[in-house]
């Protein structure tokens, strides 16, 4: 699982909802250091969003709970090539929840995407 860069927490349940601090590609060896994996945007979005479901987990949350996500890109020109990576998380085409992209000049890590996550997921 990969661990907050910063001092925030990089998951909360707040009743009934569960939100995901954004997560970017990396992954995190047995030393606990963090490393962006290789290969640009879509390996780095495949490994954010298996960080995104880690992090939700541990609220009892998963990826088909998530409603409304925002996607930062480092290059807005990866959109399509990010839509294809999409739909391989969110499978449902009637109920993927909803997004926001917003290009931006940086990323923590020199990231090239980064995800962040609101999840419904009513505590039984």
């Amino acid at each position: 699982m990969s661990r907050a860069v910063g001092p925030y927490s990089p998951v909360r349940r707040v009743g009934d909802w569960v939100i995901a601090s954004g997560q970017i590609g990396v992954v995190v060896d047995h030393s606990g250091t963090a490393t962006l994996v290789e290969g640009g945007t879509v390996p780095e979005l495949r490994q954010a969003l298996q960080n995104v479901a880690e992090v939700l987990a541990i609220e009892g949350a998963t990826l088909p709970d998530v409603v409304k996500t925002t996607l930062f890109l480092a290059d807005v020109g990866d959109f399509a090539a990010v839509n294809e990576v999409w739909i391989e998380y969110f499978t449902d085409p009637d109920h993927r929840p909803t997004r926001s992209t917003v290009g931006v000049a940086g990323l923590p890590l020199g990231a090239r995407a980064e995800v962040e996550a609101w999840a419904y997921a009513p505590v039984v």
